[in-house]
């Protein structure tokens, strides 16, 4: 099996530090909620296959993959969201598998799953290619790959850029988590592993803020990497106050003004080829 550099624990560590930060159940449920139905559907999740969800948080693609009568396997590297999913799961009446993973070293045996899946997860993953290879290397020949991931152009990658300046340098090696939302760069990841590619841009409404501040207040409480950022200018405040400028703007730029916004993201699914 492939493993994370032997260097890679403080890494790790501080990964699942910043998701357990504010409470992003609540972003995947009152701001993104569509996006694990739209994932679960594109990679046929149902009665008799067995799914793999990577990154899969408190179970936006999950759940609602194992209520279309799937085997899931929900796994994530932050046990806390974890056991906010298992809860959900219960209140919904989903009966799935929830376990702690790196998506950089998956702890399952080769080509295990029908379908393994990714909703704005493994793209969080520092090193990109070692995580892809583990997407392929679990997925059974002829199996389904299916990821939705931020795209750099859309909302989440603009906000990625405004936090930029702000953020602690990135660690040797870590690679921008939108680049996973471009074709070209999941083309290189995946290479002629895979088959049958079908890579769509396409956009989910959020509704869930009235006003520019709104987003950026719920962003600064609820978002891990939102936190993380706002932690490491907290002692500088002309920088809080210059950022909390930025986040606004950024809202408004996207017509936030009208009480909606759009935000891109790339549906991609491919069928592992051998």
């Amino acid at each position: 099996m492939t493993t994370a550099p032997s260097d890679d624990s403080a890494l790790k560590a501080k990964h699942r530090a910043m998701w357990a930060l504010g409470d992003y159940p609540a972003v995947a449920a009152e701001v993104i909620p569509e996006l694990g139905t739209v994932l679960a559907g594109a990679v046929a999740a149902g009665p008799g296959v067995r799914v793999l969800d990577v990154g899969a948080g408190s179970g936006n693609a999950a759940i609602p993959a194992a209520l279309a009568g799937a085997d899931v396997v929900a796994s994530d590297l932050t046990p806390e969201l974890l056991d906010v999913g298992r809860t959900l799961a219960e209140q919904r009446g989903a009966k799935l598998t929830w376990e702690q993973a790196d998506a950089e070293a998956l702890p399952y045996a080769d080509a295990s799953f029908d379908a393994v899946m990714s909703c704005v997860g493994v793209m969080f993953a520092p090193h990109h290619q070692p995580a892809a290879d583990e997407l392929v290397r679990v997925c059974r020949p002829g199996g389904t790959i299916g990821l939705a991931n931020w795209t750099p152009q859309g909302f989440i990658g603009q906000m990625f850029a405004v936090l930029k300046p702000y953020a602690a340098p990135p660690p040797p090696g870590a690679q921008p988590p939108p680049l996973w939302g471009s074709e070209e760069h999941v083309a290189a990841l995946f290479g002629d592993r895979v088959t049958d590619v079908v890579a769509q841009r396409r956009t989910v409404r959020v509704d869930r803020f009235a006003t520019a501040e709104e987003f950026r207040d719920f962003f600064k409480a609820a978002y891990g990497p939102t936190i993380a950022v706002y932690r490491n200018i907290a002692d500088q405040p002309d920088k809080v106050a210059a950022l909390d400028e930025a986040l606004a703007d950024l809202g408004r730029r996207n017509d936030l003004g009208r009480g909606a916004m759009d935000w891109e993201y790339l549906l991609y699914t491919a069928r592992r080829a051998g």
